[in-house]
C-alpha cells in the first residue's frame, strides 16, 4: 500500500491530475493487481461523484501495472449507463443501482450482463455561498425550494426566519445519479423540479457556481463539498429528528437522512473476464479503505466490503 498512500499524500483529489511519481523500490501492492506485468485498456465513464474515487484507484493501480491504460470519463449516471449498455465502455460508476425499467431492459437487448459492486458511500450535500449564511433546512423547505413549479426567488420567500437576497440555484443535469436520487428523497418523485436553475453533469462546475454568485445554493456528492469546504457553506438536513450535516460519521451511520446513499462500480462480466479488468477491480476492493481516503469519500463498512467482494467473486 505503500504507492497509494503515498498518492493520497501527495494530493491527487484534483481530478483528472496526472499520476505521482512510482516507487521502483516496492515491488508489490495489496490485491490481484499482477505483480506490473499486466497491459490492456480499461474505459470507465459514469458518474461524477463516484469519479474522485475511480481516479484516485487509477492512480494508485497504474503506479503498480504501468502497462494497463485506465480512461475515467465522467458523463453523470444515466449517460454512464447508456454507453456501457452499448458495449462502449467496460466500468459503469453510479451513484444509484442500475434503472429496472430503462436501462436493464436496454442493456439486455445489447447482450450486456454486469455485476452491481457497491464501493463507497456518500450524503448528497446541500451548499451555499459563505455570503448566504443558512445553518439548516427542513426537507419540507428543500422541497418548497426545488420542486417542480416553485417560484421561491429567496429563502426568505420559505420562511421570514431564513435569509433574504435573490437565490442563484445549481444542481445535477437530468443525466446525474445525483439528481435522480435527491429529486426522489425530497421532492416525492424522480425527476420533479424547478427548471430555472443551472444545471451541470460536474460536480465541479456546480462548486464553482455556488462559490461565486452571494446567492449561490446547490447540491452535490460530499467529496466535493470536503475539497471545497474553504470556500463553501455546509447547510444541515431536518427530516424530522433533529438538524444533521453530512459528514464521514454521519453518512457512514446513516444518521444523515434522506441524503445518505450507496456507491457503485459496474464492470460487464465480459471485460471482467479480462486479467486486467478483474484485477483493477479485485485491487479496488482490497484497497478501498485507502483509496477512499485519497478521494475524500465515505469508505464501505466491512460488512459493505465483504458483501461487494462476494457479490465481484474475490
Amino acid at each position: 500500500m505503500r504507492k497509494l498512500l503515498a498518492f493520497a499524500a501527495c494530493g491527487a483529489l484534483a481530478l483528472g491530475a496526472a499520476a505521482c511519481g512510482n516507487d521502483d523500490d516496492d515491488d508489490g501492492g495489496s490485491g490481484n493487481s499482477g505483480g506490473g506485468d499486466l497491459s490492456g485498456t480499461i474505459r470507465i465513464d459514469g458518474s461524477s461523484t463516484v469519479g474522485p474515487f475511480a481516479q484516485a484507484a487509477q492512480e494508485a493501480f497504474v503506479g503498480e501495472n504501468p502497462g494497463v491504460r485506465i480512461t475515467v470519463a465522467q458523463s453523470g449516471t444515466g449517460g454512464g449507463f447508456e454507453k456501457f449498455c452499448a458495449g462502449e465502455t467496460d466500468i459503469s460508476n453510479a451513484s444509484r443501482p442500475i434503472d429496472e425499467e430503462e436501462e436493464v431492459p436496454l442493456c439486455d437487448k445489447e447482450g450486456v450482463k454486469y455485476t452491481e459492486v457497491q464501493v463507497a458511500n456518500d450524503g448528497i450535500s446541500i451548499a451555499t455561498n459563505p455570503e448566504l449564511s443558512v445553518d439548516c433546512m427542513t426537507t419540507d423547505q428543500l422541497k418548497e425550494l426545488w420542486s417542480q413549479g416553485s417560484k421561491v426567488q429567496s429563502l426568505s420567500d420559505i420562511d421570514p426566519s431564513l435569509p433574504d437576497g435573490n437565490l442563484s440555484l445549481f444542481g445535477p443535469g437530468t443525466d446525474s445519479g445525483t439528481f435522480e436520487f435527491f429529486t426522489e428523497e425530497i421532492n416525492g418523485e424522480e425527476g420533479n423540479t424547478r427548471k430555472d436553475y443551472q444545471p451541470s453533469e460536474d460536480d465541479n462546475v456546480l462548486v464553482q457556481g455556488v462559490a461565486g454568485e452571494s446567492g449561490g445554493l446547490g447540491y452535490f456528492g460530499f467529496s466535493y463539498y470536503e475539497q471545497n469546504q474553504d470556500k463553501l457553506n455546509l447547510v444541515g438536513v431536518d427530516s424530522g429528528s433533529g438538524c444533521v450535516k453530512p459528514s464521514q460519521e454521519s453518512i457512514s451511520s446513516g444518521e444523515y437522512k434522506p441524503l445518505s446513499r450507496p456507491l457503485f462500480m459496474y464492470p460487464s462480466q465480459e471485460a471482467l473476464r479480462r486479467p486486467e479488468v478483474k484485477a483493477f477491480m479485485d485491487y479496488v476492493l482490497e484497497n478501498y479503505q485507502a483509496i477512499s481516503e485519497a478521494a475524500a469519500i465515505v469508505p464501505m463498512s466491512q460488512e459493505q466490503a465483504d458483501q461487494a467482494k462476494s457479490a465481484l467473486g474475490s
